[in-house]
């Protein structure tokens, strides 16, 4: 029906041999459309990895490594040490748990938002990171004790002099770096890249 219509052309189309503007837009949009799907499809599928990935690993780290002594992985420059953290990421402001969670879900629904406009691949990691790490943590906020929405985050990463933290942090963080260096570049999610 459709190869029917180009060749003979409809009454509210240009005929198949016109290349109006009308045509040439279509065009281009139909072009994008299957990029941009592929873009979205990474998003997911890095935030997917991140999300099973953290899931996995604190679900290792209360199983064998709570209530015991830590584990030194680089002598006393890096060990694994199961702790409970209420707070932000890297134990920043354990009094504001709830906040932290809407903050997280507020990030999730920004993200999804974005992801309609979403054609540089680049861009797709970075948020894809992001969104991995904030379902991840968003897990532990709902499903852990003491109760939903207040629970403590599981963090067990714990190099020698910094916060101990957790592979959803650290997703989060490398998605926010990924983010502040595309800006610098000048390339935006849309894949247009601007010089100011």
């Amino acid at each position: 029906m459709a190869e029917a219509e180009r060749v003979i052309g409809t009454p509210d189309t240009p005929d198949a041999g016109a290349d109006g503007p009308e045509q040439g837009e279509e065009t281009q949009q139909a072009q994008e459309r299957p990029k941009g799907k592929r873009k979205i499809a990474v998003l997911f599928a890095v935030a997917a990895f991140a999300f099973v990935l953290d899931l996995v690993s604190k679900m290792i780290v209360v199983a064998k490594l709570e209530h015991h002594e830590p584990i030194k992985v680089i002598g006393d420059w890096l060990q694994l040490e199961a702790i409970r953290n209420a707070g932000a990421a890297f134990g920043i402001g354990e009094a504001f748990t709830i906040i932290f969670t809407v903050i997280a879900t507020a990030v999730i629904v920004v993200i999804a938002r974005l992801a309609r406009k979403l054609y540089s691949l680049p861009w797709a990691i970075a948020l894809g990171l992001l969104l991995g790490g904030a379902l991840g943590n968003l897990t532990d906020r709902i499903f852990r004790s003491p109760g939903i929405f207040e629970g403590a985050v599981v963090d067990f990463i714990a190099p020698k002099g910094f916060a101990v933290f957790n592979l959803a942090d650290s997703a989060i963080v490398c998605g926010g770096i990924l983010i502040v260096i595309l800006s610098f570049r000048g390339l935006d999610p849309d894949g247009t890249v601007h010089k100011d």
